[in-house]
């Protein structure tokens, strides 16, 4: 069973069969990177490559018993570096002292919740290379006025500057996906601290879009809001796809002096 790792549907596993993908995924790490942890290892596909890196500090986080035994086996020296586990439920503090790159062929059915991780680990985690569903891919790289702008776009692109680097399609995976997926990476920028009670802006910002055909004005009003600035009336006649992640901040900035905060 170990020379062979059965994809498995609730684990969200479609395996890349195409070396040339992987290692272009591998390569889009920044070369100076000294900490990687790959998620999701499966059977390796991006591990080897990794490993040609000569990371000083290399782990894997692995849910799948199958895929930690073909991984321990078809790999020297893995017994220190592969962790059986779930990313989700992991203390990402416990395995680098120092900032880190995170990189996987993300399973689609958690990766939303992969990036809220990362968000909340956004000053341990400096980069991250990843593949998502094409359609997560393109939301988290938007830009305001989109249609797919959306909570994580805004989250991601307060801490990091996102690219989306290209398009993989279905047939090189095992099982083939029902569709295209894309490769993006994150880099962290400059900001150490938004200028703004930095909960209140996620509630904000999450709240808005969870209303975004309502204007910004009608959508806050669940939050406990007080009247509003006249002078920000424009920002609130706007809907939440249309806001920057700079206008957010003075967004929220109002709130704070406007919202009833226990």
């Amino acid at each position: 069973m170990e020379d062979y790792v059965k994809p498995k549907k609730h684990l969200g596993q479609h395996f890349l069969t195409d070396q040339s993908v992987a290692r272009a995924i591998v390569e889009s790490l920044n070369p100076s990177t000294q900490n990687i942890l790959e998620i999701g290892a499966g059977t390796g596909v991006l591990t080897r490559y990794i490993l040609e890196k000569k990371t000083i500090n290399f782990k894997i986080i692995e849910i799948d018993r199958e895929s930690v035994s073909y991984l321990l086996k078809h790999f020297e020296g893995m017994e220190n570096i592969v962790l059986e586990g779930d990313f989700l439920n992991y203390d990402l503090h416990s395995l680098f002292t120092e900032s880190f790159s995170l990189i996987g062929n993300f399973p689609y059915n958690i990766s939303n919740q992969i990036l809220f991780k990362a968000y909340d680990y956004r000053q341990q985690i400096n980069e991250v290379v990843g593949m998502f569903q094409k359609e997560v891919a393109e939301r988290i790289a938007a830009k305001p006025g989109s249609k797919t702008y959306g909570i994580l776009s805004v989250l991601l692109q307060a801490f990091y500057d996102i690219d989306y680097l290209f398009t993989v399609d279905e047939p090189v995976f095992n099982p083939p996906p029902k569709v295209k997926s894309g490769v993006i990476r994150l880099v962290r920028n400059s900001v150490e601290k938004l200028d703004c009670d930095e909960v209140l802006f996620k509630t904000l910002v999450k709240t808005a879009f969870n209303q975004r055909r309502k204007t910004l004005g009608n959508a806050l009003k669940s939050m406990g809001a007080k009247e509003w600035p006249s002078e920000h009336a424009d920002l609130l006649s706007k809907r939440a796809e249309q806001l920057s992640v700079s206008e957010f901040v003075l967004l929220t900035k109002v709130a704070e002096k406007t919202i009833p905060l226990d």
